[in-house]
């Protein structure tokens, strides 16, 4: 995790009334890449009602994979309250003194703890966010740091959040799978483990905070990126930022809905299903007037030494694999080296026609 203990404080950015270079960005550049159409695209991610998950509803997450990547669920079955509670935590948490934030930092050597994102090593200017990983148990510490009077209360929001999102993508990953007809089991180490469901390493938790930014149009709250995963469940506060790549059209604005969950497909099921999935690219825009915290569940992932590689039944016996067997370690590791060309990096036919 990169250091954000430099001469500007990702915690202080809220009270800054200029952008410092550091945090400018040429979005101009960023968005030269598309299409000359892209200006005032009105277009949205589809919206799939999971309370009567019939075949249509996997048909309708089927497509939505397939051509966008992503997609947003309602009446999914996590209550309102998780949701605010989990909202109200990443509040509390980011309301904090800088100086008592960077008390629960992420060390050079863990992922969990406090810090900028990930991805920020891939750039040269800095991102106008902040966040929170909770990838492992020793987020406990972190929270007895911040909280100790109170982390037990936090900690049960984290574990129940945790329990809901992990039942929610297994759920989620049996429609995606099953659009495509084949199941959970066609995975090979994807197979039920008890009643812990998948043998998918369970998720992490990423609490995101955009402060307000003076010069949004200059800054970049999350710079563009697939996530490694399956999937990832997000829970985004009533003030937007998030937009998805559409080739077709450019950025697509992904406008909060009461309730609503956003789901974005990962680089994982893109290999497992031989390309048919979009791994969707995701980008967070900042706002003038309104802070915004997001809740990102990362889901996916099996043991390091486990080999991924595109569902024999999906290829079919006269297909084509597009990528090569790779372990999850190995992928993992190209994912850090080469960022955006990882899947570039595994293909193995540069077109499917050749």
């Amino acid at each position: 995790m990169p250091s954000i203990t430099e001469e500007i404080c990702t915690g202080n950015l809220g009270s800054l009334q200029t952008i410092p270079d550091s945090f400018t960005w040429n979005v101009t550049a960023e968005d030269s890449v598309l299409p000359p159409s892209s200006a005032g695209v009105e277009e949205s991610i589809p919206v799939i009602d999971l309370s009567d998950p019939d075949a249509t509803t996997i048909q309708l997450i089927g497509n939505a994979c397939q051509t966008w990547g992503a997609f947003q669920v309602a009446n999914h079955g996590i209550s309102q309250k998780l949701l605010d509670d989990i909202e109200s935590l990443s509040k509390t948490l980011f309301d904090m003194p800088s100086e008592r934030k960077l008390e629960a930092a992420s060390s050079d050597k863990g992922i969990s703890g406090y810090g900028e994102p990930r991805i920020s090593s891939f750039f040269e200017k800095k991102m106008w966010s902040e966040g929170f990983t909770i990838a492992d148990s020793s987020y406990r510490n972190h929270f007895i740091t911040l909280w100790p009077q109170d982390h037990t209360n936090y900690c049960r929001i984290v574990e129940e959040y945790k329990d809901e999102m992990e039942k929610l993508a297994n759920r989620l990953l049996c429609c995606i799978l099953g659009s495509l007809g084949v199941t959970v089991d066609d995975i090979g180490w994807g197979q039920k483990a008890g009643n812990s469901g998948t043998k998918l390493e369970r998720g992490a938790i990423r609490l995101n905070h955009y402060p307000v930014c003076p010069e949004p149009e200059r800054a970049m709250g999350l710079a563009a990126h697939t996530d490694s995963t399956m999937l990832t469940i997000l829970h985004q506060s009533n003030t937007g930022g998030l937009q998805v790549l559409r080739e077709e059209s450019g950025w697509v604005k992904v406008d909060p809905r009461p309730g609503n969950l956003v789901v974005n497909m990962g680089d994982l099921i893109h290999i497992l299903s031989n390309g048919k999935i979009q791994s969707v690219v995701h980008r967070a825009k900042v706002n003038q007037t309104r802070s915004r915290i997001s809740i990102a569940y990362l889901w996916g992932g099996p043991a390091g030494d486990v080999e991924i590689k595109p569902i024999s039944k999906i290829i079919g016996p006269l297909g084509t694999s597009l990528y090569r067997s790779v372990t999850w370690k190995e992928y993992l590791q190209i994912k850090c080296e080469v960022f955006d060309k990882a899947l570039d990096a595994i293909r193995t036919v540069v077109n499917p026609s050749d």
